[in-house]
């Protein structure tokens, strides 16, 4: 898969995608991430990017130039555009999965009040946000979109059947589990998980799965999209 990322603070990904899963990924080959300065597009003697915007009101909006301009260089017929914006659709493990079966992703991180409408108009395929809370611009966004989205590629995780159980994959949270030594401080493993008995452990962990998600995520077992939330 290959993904680029249209940003005003490139050096805010330094970091975060080359720790990890994301540089195994870009190492092995299976993630191809390219992350652009949106001022690389100005032609101005400032690097402008924003202005006023029309009608007055707080604060500064994108300008549609800059951007335009870079989304028809990095753009592809097959490019699925995504602004990152608070706007959005709320962003959960549903649209991962749907974005990791895209050859090509271009994400727009929004920035100061937001985008020129034109910009939503013409080039979005999508609107994506990862909660309903302000953050600063959409860098943080995208990291978690290209997080999300790099471990569910085939080959990334080396046991594909990894994703496959996480919390939200089937609509629930993840059940508990328990590792080494079976007795700390007097808390104990469930017995069930040393019996060796594999169908009474995939019941006992849907049991857990269905009591978690009821107790802490209870819009989740009343049919509401609980894979993921608003940002």
């Amino acid at each position: 898969m290959k993904i680029d990322v249209l940003t005003l603070f490139p050096a805010m990904f330094a970091g975060p995608l080359d720790e990890s899963i994301i540089k195994r990924a870009r190492a092995d080959g299976l993630l191809d991430l390219a992350i652009h300065s949106l001022r690389d597009y100005t032609h101005d003697r400032h690097r402008t990017v924003d202005d006023k915007p029309f009608g007055g009101g707080p604060g500064m909006l994108l300008k549609p130039e800059p951007i335009f301009e870079a989304v028809e260089q990095i753009a592809r017929d097959h490019t699925r555009v995504l602004l990152l914006t608070p706007a959005g659709r709320p962003f959960s493990q549903a649209v991962a999965r749907e974005l990791a079966r895209q050859p090509h992703l271009l994400l727009i991180c929004g920035s100061y009040e937001g985008f020129d409408e034109r910009v939503r108009e013409a080039l979005a395929d999508d609107e994506l946000s990862i909660g309903d809370y302000v953050l600063t611009n959409g860098a943080l966004p995208a990291m978690v979109v290209i997080d999300a989205v790099t471990r569910l590629l085939p080959g990334v995780l080396g046991d594909d059947e990894s994703s496959h159980d996480e919390s939200f994959s089937h609509g629930l949270l993840e059940y508990p589990q328990y590792t080494r030594p079976a007795d700390f401080r007097g808390m104990k493993v469930p017995e069930v998980l040393l019996s060796g008995n594999h169908a009474e452990i995939e019941k006992w962990r849907l049991e857990q799965a269905k009591k978690r998600t009821t107790e802490r995520r209870p819009g989740l077992t009343n049919g509401q999209r609980g894979d993921g939330v608003l940002g």
